[in-house]
């Protein structure tokens, strides 16, 4: 079985950039949960409105199917900041690893203030980093620190899962 992850994280914390890069190198097909909005959820956070659990439910059901179509390897940026989320999307996948990009809220932030065209206004950082819920131990994924570029974040992933498979149990963090 090839890897099916879920990069994850805020909105400007390199999910979209990451993810690519990693599918790339995996040699697997990639996807943007944020392509998979319905137009509602993006006039909502165009508006500076954070969604709602009511309105992630369906987004994450295209999500979560898009995995299951994947099982044998694909690479998905979501933002998955709610353990509930993320057991929604294990529901179609359970195979599913996620890859938390996580780091300085200022480092972040900088980054968004600098992305141009996006939907998600910078003023919806407050209130992704107030929901977003770490990994758990039982969830099996690695947590990254984005405050590197984006070829020693893939490379942490693939050292990590290098060291996964030699023996080492548990979480990796860098």
């Amino acid at each position: 079985m090839g890897h099916l992850l879920v990069v994850m994280g805020v909105s400007g914390s390199g999910k979209s950039t990451v993810g690519a890069a990693l599918a790339r190198r995996l040699g697997v097909p990639f996807a943007d949960a944020d392509d998979l909005h319905p137009a509602a959820n993006i006039a909502k956070m165009s508006r500076g409105e954070p969604l709602d659990d009511g309105d992630r439910r369906p987004w994450l059901e295209e999500v979560g199917r898009w995995l299951a179509r994947h099982l044998d390897g694909g690479v998905m940026s979501c933002s998955a900041l709610k353990r509930a989320y993320r057991d929604q999307l294990r529901h179609h996948a359970p195979a599913t690893t996620f890859v938390l990009l996580d780091g300085d809220p200022d480092v972040i932030a900088r980054r968004q203030s600098v992305r141009a065209g996006h939907f998600m206004p910078a003023s919806l950082l407050t209130s992704q980093l107030a929901t977003l819920e770490p990994l758990e131990p039982d969830e099996g994924g690695i947590v990254l620190d984005v405050d590197q570029g984006v070829d020693a974040i893939v490379q942490a992933y693939l050292d990590a899962v290098e060291a996964r498979g030699r023996g080492r149990r548990g979480g990796a963090r860098s």
